[in-house]
């Protein structure tokens, strides 16, 4: 077997701007031993904890230097001693405690999360960490059954994306608040569902929609007045969760909702999520997660792919207005792929 003895890797050695503390690093590793696996990566997603982190505000940091990078996905390289052969080739992920920025990674046999074979990569690099989070709010504050509302802001976020693809799935007609005029329409025409200006009009519209209902569940992440507007959208008793806070602003709600109707506030962060579970319920929720991504029956949006030693015009694009997410790749091949099927 082959000694993976130089490739690249995006490090980190302080906190701060990652345009200025990324540095493209020269790695190896040694071959497998019992129980490893090498992952060849493929492509690895940008996500806006991607940069908390090196930035050094996210809610639990690594180990300095690191690598960056906590989703991507790759196809098993090598395999150790006690490790089924039949795994190599296999797509895969891993744990995001893994840095996804590199082109070659080493971990045990059991840590790897297998992926969907027929999906395209460019789906597979972005199939687990927004979907996963979208997946619990739905199904972890209320209990939604077919006809309920549901209200999100950042509807264009990924997890936007995926909260109003599985909501429609369940039956659930999902609200999605967006910016601009040129948003909504796009959104509108990705997702085929209810599409609406962060304004305070979009309040009383979406009374009306719900015939004056309101709406079970409020998803938040942005903060400020826009979470104030969700609020106003709820129905007695329903659930207000915020789980971002794009604006940095603090989040507002209604005295008076919250005391004449009832209304919880609460948070959600993945990563304690994860901490409160065992293996076996963090791989069933990710199974439910895939299974519609592998049916076709949901997909999500990419804005571009760039090679891993191009990272800078990738995060300068990562922080620019777009539709989807900005990827990262070890082979100029991908980007032609991607390019090609753009077209």
């Amino acid at each position: 077997m082959n000694k993976i003895d130089s490739f690249d890797s995006l490090q980190y050695a302080r906190y701060g701007n990652p345009e200025e503390v990324l540095e493209l690093k020269v790695s190896s590793l040694s071959d497998c031993e019992e129980g490893e696996v090498i992952i060849r990566m493929e492509l690895a997603t940008i996500h806006p904890s991607d940069v908390g982190l090196i930035q050094g505000s996210y809610g639990t940091l690594r180990d300095l230097p690191a690598i960056g990078g906590r989703e991507g996905v790759g196809f098993v390289y090598q395999v150790g001693k006690s490790v089924d052969e039949n795994l190599l080739g296999r797509p895969v992920c891993l744990p995001d405690a893994q840095g996804c920025w590199q082109e070659f990674i080493k971990i045990k046999a059991d840590q790897l999360i297998f992926l969907p074979s027929l999906v395209p990569l460019n789906q597979l690099a972005v199939s687990v960490l927004n979907p996963l989070t979208a997946w619990r709010l739905l199904n972890d504050f209320e209990y939604l059954k077919p006809g309920d509302f549901v209200v999100q802001n950042a509807g264009n976020s990924a997890v936007g994306i995926a909260v109003a693809q599985f909501a429609k799935k369940m039956g659930i007609e999902c609200f999605s608040l967006v910016r601009s005029e040129a948003m909504r329409r796009k959104l509108g025409s990705f997702l085929g569902s209810k599409v609406l200006i962060d304004q305070d009009c979009s309040v009383e519209e979406i009374i009306d929609l719900t015939k004056g209902r309101g709406c079970a569940l409020a998803l938040n992440s942005i903060g400020g007045k826009s979470s104030l507007r969700l609020a106003k959208c709820l129905s007695d008793g329903a659930v207000h969760v915020t789980f971002g806070a794009m604006d940095g602003a603090l989040i507002r709600f209604p005295t008076r909702a919250l005391i004449f109707k009832d209304i919880r506030f609460v948070g959600f962060w993945l990563d304690r999520w994860k901490k409160s579970r065992n293996k076996e319920d963090i791989k069933k929720s990710i199974d439910e997660v895939l299974e519609p991504l592998a049916l076709t029956e949901i997909s999500y949006p990419i804005d571009s792919i760039f090679q891993l030693n191009d990272f800078k015009n990738a995060l300068i694009r990562n922080s620019q207005s777009r539709f989807g997410k900005v990827l990262l790749c070890r082979d100029q091949k991908m980007i032609k792929k991607f390019t090609d099927l753009s077209d």
